[in-house]
């Protein structure tokens, strides 16, 4: 174990709160949808790609029609997050800290581009976190976006901290260990690794 990624939403933060009101907003100013979300339907689909959510969300849209929706809700979300962040789990801040003194840290999510960034900015761990890398930028599958940061930090035997089968499978697409975060919004009956807390990855890592 040369160093840890981590997924973000349900693993570091839950964002859904604002995530819903910023995408509620974006869809009735760009939009003739009679649609309003909730945290809950946003959680079912966190972790999926942009593509993804714009089909399971979008289904009464064309694809182009989905995509320029889905463009409009992250750009509000993007803003509203600003001022709006999201809530770290608890013991997140102090765990980081305390695991970037020993391994480098990063972050891969199938989120869009400037998410990572604002929330590394509004919850203070943008010190911690070495690199990060987002389905925004790669437009790839997140076992091939883990490989690409993998590549780019020369890292040759990470672990992968995130909170649904997904993460699992990007995991075994990579090559590499996943620990399942039981706290977040999936579940990973075969996960061979778990922590019930965040602060629990210091007693598997440190």
């Amino acid at each position: 174990m040369d160093s840890i990624i981590f997924d973000v939403d349900g693993t570091i933060w839950d964002s859904t709160q604002s995530v819903a009101d910023s995408w509620n907003k974006a869809i009735r100013e760009h939009s003739d949808l009679d649609l309003t979300l909730d945290p809950v339907s946003l959680s079912r689909v966190f972790g999926k790609t942009m593509t993804e959510i714009a089909d399971a969300l979008f289904p009464a849209l064309d694809t182009e029609a989905r995509m320029k929706l889905l463009d409009a809700c992250y750009a509000e979300e993007n803003r509203y997050l600003e001022d709006h962040p999201g809530l770290l789990y608890d013991g997140v801040a102090g765990t980081i800290r305390n695991l970037s003194l020993r391994y480098p840290l990063y972050i891969v999510s199938n989120c869009q581009c400037g998410y990572i960034e604002v929330m590394l900015k509004t919850s203070g761990l943008a010190p911690y976190i070495k690199d990060h890398l987002c389905f925004g930028e790669t437009l790839r599958p997140k076992g091939e976006t883990i490989r690409m940061l993998m590549e780019k930090n020369g890292l040759k035997s990470p672990v992968y901290v995130g909170d649904t089968q997904g993460d699992a499978d990007a995991c075994k697409t990579a090559g590499i260990t996943f620990i399942f975060a039981e706290y977040g919004f999936g579940d990973v009956p075969d996960a061979a690794t778990r922590i019930q807390r965040f602060s629990d990855l210091e007693k598997i890592c440190l």
